[in-house]
């Protein structure tokens, strides 16, 4: 899960790339980075942290040109040091730089092909840096001076068909224009918007939620479509290509669950109203299972829970009360590297509010359970301030397979409920009950949003991979990279890694 924005504006777009970053952050909290072009140079920061924490007023004012693209990164695999951080640049051809969200479940054998047949060196052990050179390469491949928008399509198509998995990326063609970019399932979210400056000029913007483009003034113009590439030149103007047909729109439906802002629209989905829905079709199967249920009140796990959680309480008719408190300078604990600081982190957190917990049959409400490290410690606060029973509801199925599409649920033995019960789960967790959503109410939930959509990733529930790509050999790698002991291991490293500030200049007919 990643973040990406590009602009081409009319004005300088370091201040509107920065502010669509700190918009995007719930989806990275580890690296961020921003690229811009000016007159055929362009001017690169990245490094590890927090987007405030990524950029000074110095480097902010050295991110010069109208047309750039920002990045904030969380990693599945990798390292979370500099030379990890996004954007990746590429000097052949024209200058490009490129940030990615997604997970390429080819990319060893990509990086392979890159070396040996397109003469192509890999300097990081990120995918990311894979797609950037396999579209780079393809776009070398036409010898075009000065590519055109047919170019940039031709290109994406081949780029289809040598990738697999799940990406969603911008890039920046120094000189020439911006691309967005979608995999042909749409598994990634991506949209487009526009804004008109005060003398009558377009300007556009490509996000991974519509969010960063509301907050800026830009008009959403729509979703990428699955297989779709957006091209807008330099100076303002408009292309769109679908670029590969015959694949089914699957969009990730943990984007509903939990990964977007609760205040974007994906796929034409709000999804707000998902997730109203999902609270609704939760309280219907508890009132189906426990008809006579003692629940004196409904408190959400902020924030990512609450929404489901307020119409949960209106349909059962039972009092939402806000019981615990967030601190809001902690990273989300889902997204945190290992699981000792996931454990740390859990209490400094939240605090619970005593007096709404004290003698009460507390239904505690959360977006998804998955390796129940949060979920077990909030439930032993919950008792720690006095209630008398704790129950306990996922607005999500069981998390029973890893996500192999760009989500960090690297490995079985870190998922809660992989071959358990819910009646065990709920013992290990310390719950009196637990109830979870059923996988046919929450595609429900989120299809009656976009009743066009005919079916929804859900590998991490169903452990059915639509990309057709995926074996138990890829999964065993998967585990040996992604599993909490590789990610200590990583985290022994070294301390820290220089920060990438980054001229260069291009010379230009």
């Amino acid at each position: 899960m990643c973040g990406i924005v590009g602009m081409v504006a009319r004005s300088n777009v370091n201040q509107p790339l920065y502010d669509a970053l700190t918009v995007l952050q719930h989806r990275g909290q580890d690296a961020a980075g921003i690229v811009t072009t000016e007159h055929g140079r362009v001017f690169l920061r990245k490094g590890p942290g927090l987007v405030r924490d990524v950029f000074s007023q110095e480097h902010m004012q050295d991110l010069r040109g109208h047309m750039g693209i920002g990045h904030v990164r969380y990693p599945t695999a990798g390292s979370c040091d500099a030379t990890e951080s996004q954007p990746f640049f590429v000097n052949s051809p024209y200058g490009i730089a490129l940030g990615h969200n997604g997970n390429l479940t080819n990319a060893s054998q990509l990086a392979m092909e890159l070396f040996r047949s397109d003469l192509r060196h890999i300097n990081t052990t990120s995918d990311s840096e894979v797609l950037l050179n396999v579209f780079a390469h393809e776009l070398s491949c036409l010898n075009k001076l000065n590519p055109t928008e047919h170019d940039i399509f031709a290109a994406v198509k081949v780029v289809h068909k040598r990738c697999n998995g799940a990406y969603a990326f911008v890039a920046m063609v120094t000189g020439y224009g911006l691309v967005g970019v979608r995999d042909p399932y749409g598994i990634r979210p991506l949209c487009f918007g526009k804004r008109v400056t005060a003398d009558g000029h377009d300007e556009y913007a490509i996000a991974s939620e519509s969010v960063a483009l509301d907050t800026l003034g830009y008009e959403l113009i729509r979703d990428v479509e699955p297989g779709e590439a957006v091209y807008i030149t330099e100076d303002g103007q408009l292309f769109t290509q679908r670029c590969a047909e015959g694949y089914p729109h699957t969009p990730c439906i943990f984007e509903q669950v939990y990964l977007a802002r609760p205040d974007s629209i994906l796929d034409s989905i709000s999804v707000y109203k998902a997730r109203l829905r999902m609270g609704e079709k939760l309280a219907e199967k508890i009132m189906r299972l426990r008809p006579e249920h003692d629940i004196d009140v409904v408190m959400p796990i902020p924030d990512s829970g609450r929404t489901a959680a307020l119409q949960l309480a209106n349909r059962l008719g039972v009092k939402y009360r806000e019981g615990f408190i967030k601190n809001r300078y902690i990273g989300r604990t889902f997204i945190m590297p290992g699981q000792s600081i996931r454990k740390k982190s859990v209490r400094q957190k939240l605090n619970a509010i005593d007096l709404e917990f004290k003698d009460k049959n507390v239904l505690l409400v959360d977006d998804s359970i998955v390796r129940g490290t949060t979920c077990h410690q909030i439930i032993d606060m919950a008792r720690d301030a006095g209630a008398r029973s704790v129950y306990y509801a996922s607005a999500a199925p069981p998390v029973r397979y890893p996500n192999v599409y760009g989500i960090d649920m690297p490995t079985v033995s870190e998922l809660i409920a992989h071959d358990s019960t819910p009646e065990q789960i709920a013992d290990r967790i310390g719950a009196d009950w637990l109830v979870y959503q059923d996988i046919d109410d929450l595609v429900a939930a989120a299809r009656e949003g976009n009743p066009a959509i005919e079916e929804f990733d859900c590998s991490v529930f169903t452990g059915q991979y639509i990309t057709g790509d995926v074996d138990q050999n890829y999964l065993d790698d998967l585990h040996r990279d992604r599993n909490d002991e590789a990610k200590s291991r990583r985290e022994r490293g070294p301390i820290s890694q220089p920060d990438q500030n980054m001229l260069i200049d291009v010379q230009k007919d």
